[in-house]
């Protein structure tokens, strides 16, 4: 059973004098005329069409929402409720509704509980748009109190908001309760939900097709990571939850459909930080007869047409912490960095001259004794560290990162004349990898012997494995075309353009630990 405070017990009550003088406070119906916003449109409207000096035309409005304050004042009561459009203050009065409906809401009408009123739309001497109540009543009555909040106007005219709740981790518990009380976070989900729209908008009109692909899969593939495993009772088979998009997603350009792409959930079995979740928002797409180059050209094509439609701007404010404040320009054309130079001037180590694992790892250490990488890394993780470590914080402004060590990137297709390097490229901004990309391989039996190559180099206790897919290389033997393919965390792209440090502010219900 639930263990009630003494306000919630309180609010028990009332609920149980409601019915008992058969008013139901959680009725089936609700009806509403107009939206905060649109009373007052409205009203604004109907005074600006009324003659000089004659009284504007009545606006009759029946209002629902949150009350979110109330201030009795003897025979008159103002209030002010929320909608998702806005708030709006209703002026209850004795004249209208009598003494014994004023005294019914003062008594059981609380703070957080949803109201339906009806009445005309008026100014208030101050000039407050407000609807003077003729009827109302209890559309649910909300038990727990909501944390506290507090307007204070300042003397620009700026509204300062005190909430209770700020702690982070209470917030993302209680997203009902952060959303309720913090208007400002709602708008950075409607921000999110208009990328993802503008996103889809800018493929649709390049000709790309949206499709969906399993996200329960036999086999896990188009990535390094560790999946999320379960177990179909009826099949009699072990299923993974999908760790990426791209293996589904081209076998589509097999079956002829040239420009495809998925916007969908990703699930990775792995750590939580500042930019990880185990599940997450990507969008991939496939571009047959495309490379990384065409690639890297319509990416910031789309980005920019995100910021314009979006925002208004390709300027952006990231707060990375209280003292770093980035100015990002995601203006075209981004900044390019060829990999192999970039870790030359960030770490001073040319990795053209270590050929092997083994010579690598010992010019990290030696060059920079204070960093250890793992000594039976490969090759390409190794190269993989030098980035992470020296190169990716320089990268501030929107930049690409291109051609990568081939042992990382067994999708991509090598640079011809260095079957070392592959044509793969990141793209990064606030020091942090926001995509990724690569011109596709579409040969099968380089694609099978980099899967055997990479199980080799695999250790036992590895845990970001990229396994044998032979279906996908079936596919493959009746012929891909080239491509070019792309892949990006869309809850990054929306931490970058809505100024959040954590990944947690834009996901409605993130990962948490039990409490």
């Amino acid at each position: 059973m639930t263990e009630y405070t003494h306000l919630e017990k309180i609010r028990v009550q009332k609920i149980e004098e409601l019915r008992a003088e058969g008013i139901e406070p959680y009725p089936t119906r609700a009806e509403r005329s107009h939206t905060s916003q649109q009373a007052i449109a409205a009203l604004t409207a109907a005074e600006s069409a009324a003659p000089e000096g004659q009284p504007a035309a009545e606006v009759k409005a029946t209002l629902t929402g949150r009350i979110r304050a109330t201030r009795p004042m003897g025979k008159l009561v103002f209030t002010h409720i929320e909608d998702g459009s806005g708030k709006i203050q209703l002026f209850l009065r004795v004249n209208e509704l009598g003494q014994e409906k004023v005294d019914f809401f003062n008594k059981m009408f609380d703070l957080g509980d949803f109201i339906q009123a009806s009445g005309l739309m008026m100014r208030t001497r101050t000039g407050e748009a407000t609807l003077q109540v003729h009827d109302f009543q209890m559309l649910a009555k909300a038990v727990s109190p909501l944390p506290a909040d507090k307007d204070e106007t300042l003397e620009d005219g700026s509204v300062l908001r005190h909430a209770a709740l700020e702690d982070p981790e209470l917030r993302a518990r209680q997203r009902y309760a952060d959303l309720a009380v913090n208007p400002d976070v709602r708008e950075t989900f409607r921000k999110r939900a208009a990328v993802i729209k503008s996103i889809r908008n800018f493929l649709d009109g390049h000709d790309f097709l949206e499709v969906e692909t399993p996200i329960l899969q036999p086999l896990y593939g188009g990535a390094a990571a560790r999946p999320f495993t379960t177990h179909h009772n009826e099949l009699e088979q072990d299923m993974y939850l999908r760790i990426s998009f791209e293996l589904y997603l081209k076998r589509l350009l097999v079956g002829n459909f040239e420009r495809v792409y998925e916007i969908g959930r990703d699930f990775r079995n792995e750590g939580v930080s500042f930019k990880h979740n185990p599940e997450f928002t990507q969008l991939e797409f496939y571009w047959a007869y495309a490379d990384y180059l065409q690639v890297m050209e319509l990416t910031e094509q789309m980005i920019a047409h995100v910021c314009d439609t979006v925002f208004g701007s390709r300027k952006f404010v990231f707060d990375k912490d209280e003292n770093t404040r980035y100015e990002l320009d995601f203006s075209a054309p981004w900044k390019r960095v060829q990999m192999r130079q970039g870790i030359i001037e960030t770490s001073g180590i040319d990795i053209a001259d270590y050929p092997t694992a083994e010579s690598l790892f010992q010019a990290i250490v030696s060059k920079h004794p204070g960093k250890t990488p793992d000594p039976h890394a490969a090759r390409g993780k190794l190269i993989d560290f030098l980035v992470g470590e020296f190169l990716e914080p320089t990268l501030i402004q929107p930049t690409f990162l291109y051609d990568y060590p081939r042992d990382i990137s067994p999708l991509a297709k090598s640079k011809p004349g260095d079957p070392l390097t592959v044509e793969r490229f990141e793209g990064y901004a606030a020091g942090f990898e926001l995509c990724n990309a690569f011109t596709e391989l579409n040969d099968p039996l380089d694609q099978e012997q980099r899967f055997i190559e990479m199980g080799r180099d695999y250790t036992d206790e590895e845990e970001e494995k990229h396994p044998m897919d032979e279906d996908y290389l079936r596919a493959m033997r009746y012929g891909m075309p080239p491509n070019g393919g792309f892949g990006m965390g869309v809850d990054r792209l929306a931490m970058l353009l809505t100024n959040k440090r954590s990944i947690r502010e834009v996901l409605l219900f993130p990962a948490l630990r039990n409490e």
